[in-house]
C-alpha cells in the first residue's frame, strides 16, 4: 500500500518558466513573424497561469492551516478524554476501596449488635437477681459483692458496645455518602467522555476531508513529490530554530545526554507494530523516506525511544503533531503523524516515558507513527538501534 505523506508546497516555477520560454522561442524564431495581437494574447495566456497556480498555492495553503486547525482541536479533545480516563480509573478505584470498606462496617455493625443484644439480656437476667433479692434471701455479702462487680462491668461493656455501634454507624453513613460522591463524580466522567468523543468524532470527520482535498489538490506525480520535499525543507529549518532550544536544554537536562553511540540495538521501540515503511524505501520518484512509518492503533501510547530532552512539540505540516527528542552530541528521534502530544519543549523524558498518542496526522490516510533518527543532523537507518 503507497502511504502518501502531505508534505510540501508544489513547485510553481516550472509551468511559468516553460511559458516564458515558449514565449521567447515565438520572439527568437526567424520562421514566425508574431503579431502584436499574438503577442498580447500569450502574455495574457502566461498572467493567466501564474494566476491559477498562485490561486492553487494559495488554495492549498488554505487547506493545510484548515488542516492544522483541526488537528490541534482532536489533540486537544484526545488529551482531555486520555485525562478524563485516567481520573475515571482512579475514582473507580476509590469507589472499589469505599465498597469494600462499607462491606466491612456492616459486618462489623451486626457483630456490634448482636454483641449488644447479649449484654442486654445477660443485664436483664441479671436484673431477676438484685441486690435486694439477694439481701432479703440472705445471701453471703461476699456473693453480693461478686455480684455488683459483675453488674458493673456488664454496665461498662454495654455502655462501650452502643458507643462503638455509634462510631461504626457514623463511619459507614460517611463511607455511603463519600461512595454516592463519587458515584456522581464517575457519571459525570463518563457522560463527558462520551460527549468528547462525539466531538472527536466530529472532528476526525472534517479532517478526513480537508486531507483528501489536498490529496485532490497536489494528485500530480510533480505536485506531490514537491510537496514532499518542500515538508522535508521545513522540518530542517524547524529543526535549526530547535538548535538553540537543544542547546539550552542540554545545559539544563536532569537526564543522561550523552548521545546514542553507546546503545546502538538497545533502544526501546517507540510503538510495537507492523513496519509499513521502512528507512530508505522509495517514497515518491527518487524520494526516499528518512524514516519507518509503523502502524499502530489510534491512541496507543508512543514511547521515548532513549533518554533525552524535548526540543520540538509542535504541528508540522505533512508530518502532522511531531515530537523531537535531543539525546545529546547530535542524536536526535523524531516522532510524527501523532494524535495528541503529552510532553512540551524543555520537558525531559527517561527511555519508556509516554510522549504522544498515535495518530494520523498531517493528512495521513492510516493510524501510525512516523520514526526517525538523526545524527548531527543527517537521516539514518532506525532500524539497527531498536532492540531486536
Amino acid at each position: 500500500m503507497k502511504q502518501r505523506t502531505l508534505r510540501h508546497l508544489p513547485s510553481f516555477r516550472a509551468s511559468a518558466a516553460l511559458c516564458a520560454g515558449v514565449l521567447l522561442c515565438l520572439l527568437a524564431s526567424p520562421a514566425i513573424q508574431a503579431s502584436d495581437e499574438q503577442l498580447s494574447g500569450m502574455k495574457s495566456e502566461i498572467s493567466r497561469q501564474q494566476q491559477q497556480l498562485n490561486a492553487n498555492a494559495k488554495k492549498l495553503n488554505s487547506l493545510q492551516a484548515e488542516l492544522k486547525s483541526q488537528e490541534q482541536s482532536i489533540a486537544s479533545i484526545a488529551k482531555q478524554m486520555r485525562e478524563a480516563n485516567a481520573s475515571l480509573a482512579v475514582t473507580d478505584k476509590e469507589i472499589q476501596v469505599l465498597n469494600r470498606e462499607s462491606q466491612r462496617l456492616e459486618q462489623l455493625k451486626l457483630g456490634q449488635m448482636e454483641l449488644l443484644k447479649e449484654l442486654l439480656n445477660s443485664q436483664y437476667r441479671q436484673g431477676e437477681h438484685s441486690q435486694l433479692n439477694a439481701l432479703l434471701s440472705g445471701k453471703d455479702t461476699a456473693k453480693m459483692d461478686r455480684m455488683t462487680v459483675y453488674a458493673e462491668r456488664l454496665s461498662k461493656a454495654r455502655t462501650e458496645a452502643i458507643n462503638e455501634l455509634s462510631a461504626t454507624d457514623t463511619e459507614l453513613q460517611l463511607k455511603r455518602h463519600a461512595l454516592e460522591a463519587q458515584t456522581a463524580k464517575q457519571k459525570a466522567l463518563i457522560a463527558s467522555l462520551a460527549a468528547d468523543k462525539a466531538k472527536l468524532e466530529k472532528e476526525q470527520s472534517a479532517q478526513k476531508k480537508t486531507a483528501s482535498a489536498i490529496r485532490r489538490q497536489i494528485n500530480s506525480d510533480k505536485g506531490y513529490l514537491a510537496e514532499l520535499k518542500d515538508n522535508q525543507q521545513r522540518l530542517t529549518k524547524e529543526l535549526e530554530r530547535a538548535a538553540e532550544q537543544a542547546r539550552i536544554a542540554a545545559e539544563k537536562a536532569r537526564v543522561k545526554m550523552d548521545g546514542l553511540a553507546k546503545y546502538k540495538g538497545r533502544m526501546q521501540w517507540p510503538v510495537k507494530g507492523k513496519v509499513l515503511h521502512s528507512y530508505g524505501s522509495a517514497q515518491s520518484g527518487q524520494l526516499r523516506w528518512n524514516g519507518m512509518v509503523i502502524a499502530a492503533k489510534e491512541g496507543s501510547e508512543v514511547k521515548a525511544a532513549h533518554d533525552g530532552t524535548v526540543v520540538l512539540s509542535n504541528w508540522l505540516r505533512g508530518y502532522g503533531l511531531m515530537v523531537v527528542v535531543d539525546h545529546g552530541k547530535g542524536d536526535m528521534s523524531f516522532y510524527g503523524y501523532n494524535q495528541a502530544l503529552l510532553k512540551n519543549v524543555g520537558d525531559t523524558v527517561k527511555a519508556g516515558d509516554p510522549i504522544a498518542l498515535v495518530g494520523n496526522s498531517g493528512g495521513q490516510d492510516d493510524s501510525a507513527l512516523y520514526f526517525e533518527i538523526r545524527r548531527k543532523g543527517n537521516a539514518t537507518n532506525p532500524s539497527p538501534w531498536l532492540t531486536r
